[in-house]
């Protein structure tokens, strides 16, 4: 019979920069643009992240699409190591649709067999996580 994993949550706020990169190619028709990702996660998950992000706007306002990876480095109530998130998010004439996973078997030390998902809020231009996860526990 399969082992239950525990469902954690860990909460805090985060700070990100971004700042462009060069794109693959360039001229008018470019429809990309790349960004790279720093974060400082506090709260629950005291760590920092560095990722890349590649986005895709449209000529439709309010309509874009995203994808990044983030590499994670600290500690997560107190257990310390590394995992990737991987993003993918759409805005349809305004309406969003986020998903923030962890890549599977992507975690390190402490963190190692981490899955989970993460949402982000912002409210008043302050960013927030709630980050869902659960760790192989030794048997």
């Amino acid at each position: 019979m399969p082992e239950l994993q525990l469902i954690h949550r860990a909460k805090g706020p985060f700070e990100v920069t971004l700042a462009p990169l060069a794109a693959a190619w360039n001229g008018d028709a470019a429809p990309l643009a790349r960004m790279s990702i720093d974060k400082r996660f506090t709260g629950d998950l005291d760590a920092t992240s560095k990722g890349e992000m590649l986005s895709a706007g449209t000529s439709v306002q309010g309509s874009a699409g995203y994808v990044a990876i983030e590499k994670v480095a600290g500690t997560l109530h107190g257990r310390a190591g590394t995992f990737v998130l991987q993003h993918s998010g759409t805005m349809k004439r305004g309406t969003p649709s986020l998903s923030i996973t962890v890549v599977p078997d992507s975690g390190t030390g402490a963190l190692t067999g981490i899955t989970g998902s993460m949402q982000i809020n912002i409210e008043n231009k302050q960013h927030s996580y709630i980050f869902d996860y659960s760790l192989d526990e030794p048997a």
